[in-house]
């Protein structure tokens, strides 16, 4: 019942939503403009719901020489191919939003594992496995609410499959109030290059506790802010 849900209320709040930020649109764009040569809107291949393919919107942020089909962590150099403009809006978050229209395209929701890139390797495996795809990705998810950047692809795909696994309008509202927090501090926030950490590696699958540095500031407002873990099989 709450899937049907969810989808009508991503319907009403993307459209909601873009019809009030459309002069907000209009004003990154006339900055990304001046500040580098480019288009205003990059585009990508990502890994949907079930494995399909789609098409995913963002401001761009880099400039036009970075490769297409690489995460940002795994780029050589990602903070010199970051534009002036661009690091603002990765910090605040603001150059997903374009990702509303995929969210009324069906392809995302507004809350659900983040889409990745089909070069990205090993995690696909890890989030088949986990059950992960079970849902369509979205703008921000419990992986980015836990540490983000900060945390290993192992981790990230545990982290998704809980989300996957455990749908409800409780878990929604948790991730919607811990990404606010998350854009105004700019927690887990990591341009590449940074150490990572597997804070549920080690731990049972049904009892872990938030280890890692990075995640203490979550654990104060949420004590299941890790309690994930693999699917039970029948």
């Amino acid at each position: 019942m709450y899937p049907r849900v969810k989808r009508l209320l991503d319907i009403a709040l993307a459209a909601l939503t873009l019809a009030a930020l459309a002069p907000l649109f209009v004003a990154i764009a006339v900055m990304i403009c001046l500040d580098s040569p480019g288009p205003v809107f990059f585009t990508q291949r990502r890994v949907g719901r079930g494995g399909r393919l789609f098409k995913i919107y963002k401001f761009r942020t880099m400039y036009t020489f970075a490769p297409r089909s690489v995460a940002t962590g795994e780029l050589p150099d990602p903070r010199g191919m970051i534009t002036g403009i661009g690091r603002a809006l990765r910090k605040s978050s603001v150059d997903e939003l374009p990702q509303l229209i995929n969210v009324l395209r069906g392809e995302m929701s507004l809350i659900g594992p983040r889409p990745l890139v089909p070069e990205e390797g090993a995690i696909h495996a890890a989030r088949v496995e986990l059950g992960a795809y079970r849902v369509r990705p979205g703008i921000t998810g419990w992986a980015q609410v836990n540490g983000r950047d900060c945390v290993s692809p192992v981790t990230k795909a545990r982290l998704d499959a809980h989300y996957a696994n455990n749908l409800s309008l409780r878990l929604d509202i948790k991730v919607i109030l811990y990404s606010v927090l998350c854009v105004i501090t700019a927690r887990g926030i990591q341009e590449g290059g940074g150490a990572v950490e597997d804070i549920l590696e080690d731990a049972p699958d049904d009892q872990t506790s938030p280890r890692a540095k990075q995640n203490d500031w979550f654990a104060r407002y949420d004590i299941e802010s890790a309690r994930v873990y693999t699917r039970r099989r029948a």
